[in-house]
């Protein structure tokens, strides 16, 4: 959408470094509208230095907002934080059940909700009752949700950073992901979704086969849901490009932790990638 529609629009996007911080003041320009963030990032788990960011960008009187999608609006208080626009995709977390298309945002003050509500009546934007429902449904187990998927995911990942075969396990809990000590500072807690790197050992086809052989976790975009869900990422931007043919993005769903492990232990072994001897 930034690359397409905005532009065609006449509106000019710039992307930055996920972990410039403070360094984003100089990217600032006199027509710069909105400071976009997203932490931790969808793909390479980066967490950024949102207090950081909101306060260069709020001295030269730019907004920020923030797709709160990760952490559900329960583990990292966007507003508290200074983003004066959160954003959710409801479809995830909120609904939780993968039968929802829904989204959300919201604003910390009256002049924030004036300039963004206007635009809902230009573009007709709407909820059905029924979809409400099942994000009203959805909210009513939220918590023990993300309980248990907190939990489990931790127990894939700590599993998944013993084994060889794996370079980097890209978990915000975890120190080997980037910006672990801005997570332990502002988060108060963590959800399903990490990425994996493998080695450089490791070739693409292998990466492919390990996917093809995996049982329990289902190849799939989204998350959220109560399935347990991959997805590879060949083709990454700068500046992961070193990452190329090796990330591998994976979804903890409701499943119990002992058997996702040994699914990705028998899809290691049937893609002939060698593995520590890990005890699960």
């Amino acid at each position: 959408m930034a690359d397409g529609l905005l532009k065609r629009m006449g509106i000019d996007i710039e992307t930055y470094d996920t972990l410039i911080g403070a360094g984003i003041a100089g990217r600032i320009r006199p027509n710069t509208a909105l400071a976009w963030t997203e932490s931790p990032g969808s793909v390479t788990r980066e967490v950024q230095d949102v207090p950081a960011i909101v306060a260069a960008a709020h001295a030269r009187g730019v907004p920020v907002a923030l797709d709160n999608t990760y952490m559900a609006g329960m583990y990292f208080d966007a507003f508290a934080h200074g983003v004066g626009i959160s954003m959710q995709t409801l479809t995830k977390y909120v609904g939780g059940h993968s039968d929802l298309l829904l989204g959300s945002v919201s604003v910390n003050s009256k002049a924030m909700f004036e300039r963004v509500g206007s635009a809902f009546p230009d573009l007709d934007m709407g909820a059905s009752p029924d979809d409400c429902s099942l994000a009203l449904r959805g909210l009513q187990t939220l918590g023990q949700r993300l309980e248990r998927l907190q939990a489990s995911t931790l127990a894939v990942a700590r599993w998944l950073h013993l084994q060889d075969c794996i370079a980097t396990v890209l978990h915000p809990a975890l120190p080997s992901c980037p910006g672990h000590e801005l997570w332990k500072r502002d988060f108060t807690g963590a959800t399903s979704v990490f990425s994996v790197v493998f080695q450089e050992s490791v070739s693409a086809e292998q990466v492919n086969a390990f996917i093809d052989a995996l049982r329990m976790f289902r190849i799939g975009m989204s998350w959220g849901g109560t399935s347990s869900l991959v997805m590879p990422y060949p083709d990454l931007a700068r500046p992961n490009r070193h990452y190329r043919g090796r990330l591998v993005r994976l979804n903890v769903g409701l499943e119990a932790p002992e058997d996702l492990i040994a699914d990705l232990r028998q899809a290691m072994a049937r893609a002939a990638i060698q593995e520590h001897a890990a005890v699960a």
